[in-house]
């Protein structure tokens, strides 16, 4: 089991920018990706951004590239979503999540088995 705890989010003016972080605890080393999802009030929940654990690689979804970068701390077994440039149409809740299994493709929720509670973000006009 993999637990996952998210933290970061709040109240921020448009063109600001906000840190979300994730930290997981558990059974770290069988992750093999994480990623960031978005609900906003009455949507879907839709991605964000994705990244191979071991390797580094990174996803983003069109609707945030060039503004939100995800990394990720092997060390402290924590995930970071660094967005700048935020518009109010980014306001949602954000949830990390995880996966231990290999997924070719990672922007689909139904591939992450272990999720977080979620942070709001709210994006002032």
């Amino acid at each position: 089991q993999v637990q996952l705890v998210e933290s970061g989010g709040g109240l921020v003016q448009a063109g600001g920018s906000l840190r979300l972080s994730c930290a997981a605890s558990g059974r770290t080393l069988n992750i093999y990706a994480m990623g960031w999802f978005r609900q906003a009030p009455g949507k879907e929940r839709e991605y964000v951004a994705a990244i191979r654990w071991s390797a580094g690689n990174t996803y983003y979804a069109d609707s945030v590239k060039g503004r939100f970068t995800i990394s990720r701390d092997n060390a402290k077994d924590t995930m970071y979503l660094q967005m700048n440039s935020l518009k109010p149409e980014d306001t949602a809740d954000y949830y990390c999540a995880a996966t231990d299994h290999y997924y070719s493709t990672l922007y689909r929720a139904g591939v992450y088995n272990y999720w977080g509670q979620g942070t709001q973000v709210t994006v002032s006009s």
